[in-house]
């Protein structure tokens, strides 16, 4: 029987992505164009997963105010929506792209009180099981305790769901410093280095790191590093998984579609080479389209073909950027 899927979002965004020719810091600039996503890395990994054509659910916290992105792409999309609204407005993050990159302007989000948290985690509470797959992503709103993700952590597993975890700051620091870890992570370079402490220049330097979490019990360790591909470390083995991305119509959301891609080839219990190339062959699919919205499921499955897997012993070099 397949999982159930679902995902959290505590501090989703409406994300406001404006093109413009070259970006300048201090000039006046003319948008080429602008567009309005529902997003926050929860609702982009759902997004990505129902255009896989899986059943997911998406849950977390919306502001009553400006919800309509968000209904109509559950609706759309056929993404059961179990969101609680609270009072005030989805927080409107800024995605300035340029000919060479995309500047990130993000807002805190709105406050979510116990009252608001306890009302959003009530159906998770419902959902979680023996067949569920969760993915936990984010940031969390101000005044949530950072603690949250390694709580639900673990009364998740307790439940005997299976947890992805895609978070950064303090509250990874606090979900990898619980006696209740995830099966899976999936940060990029910088968020891990940032929470080792230590810069990870190498690609041997990120494997060591991705292997002490390992050895305390994380099941599947992924690394995002940009250019240089990612790396995958499971009991199979450690794989550095690449492929050239085409034309570029926005990075945003590419990570959260590597998550949506390591959760679509867990649901079919896949080897680690196949969660490899279909987790790289989401994010490369997704970086050619605007907004967290994927191809055909035949595009992906022919751009998996074409990821290019090394072991990652034997690979070596100065590890640059990150997805």
């Amino acid at each position: 029987m397949a999982p159930r899927i679902a995902t959290l979002t505590l501090n989703p965004a409406i994300d406001q992505t404006i093109h413009v020719d070259h970006l300048v810091p201090g000039e006046v600039h003319r948008a080429l164009s602008m567009r309005l996503d529902a997003g926050g890395k929860g609702v982009n990994v759902a997004s990505c997963l129902a255009d896989w054509g899986a059943d997911v659910t998406a849950l977390g916290l919306l502001g009553a105010d400006n919800a309509a992105p968000f209904e109509s792409l559950c609706a759309a999309k056929g993404i059961a929506d179990r969101f609680v609204r609270v009072a005030g407005s989805t927080r409107v993050n800024i995605k300035i792209v340029d000919h060479a990159d995309t500047t990130d302007i993000n807002m805190d989000g709105m406050a979510a009180d116990e009252t608001d948290l306890a009302r959003a985690l009530a159906p998770l509470d419902a959902f979680a099981d023996d067949n569920a797959l969760v993915v936990l992503s984010g940031s969390v709103p101000p005044a949530c305790p950072p603690e949250i993700y390694a709580d639900l952590v673990s009364r998740l597993r307790t439940d005997g769901a299976r947890v992805v975890l895609d978070t950064s700051g303090a509250p990874l620091g606090h979900a990898l410093s619980a006696p209740v870890l995830p099966h899976v992570i999936k940060p990029n370079r910088r968020e891990l280095a940032a929470w080792a402490g230590q810069p990870l220049d190498t690609i041997e330097d990120v494997i060591a790191c991705g292997e002490r979490l390992r050895a305390r019990g994380i099941e599947l360790v992924v690394v995002s590093m940009g250019e240089e591909g990612a790396l995958f470390l499971s009991d199979e083995g450690a794989l550095l998984a690449r492929l050239d991305a085409g034309p570029l119509a926005s990075t945003v959301g590419a990570g959260d579609a590597m998550v949506a891609g390591l959760v679509a080839a867990l649901a079919q219990k896949a080897p680690l080479e196949r969660i490899a190339r279909l987790a790289t062959a989401f994010a490369v699919a997704k970086l050619g389209r605007a907004g967290p919205h994927l191809p055909q499921r035949s595009s992906v499955e022919a751009l998996s073909e074409d990821v290019v897997i090394t072991p990652a012993q034997k690979c070596g070099g100065v590890v640059h950027g990150e997805v």
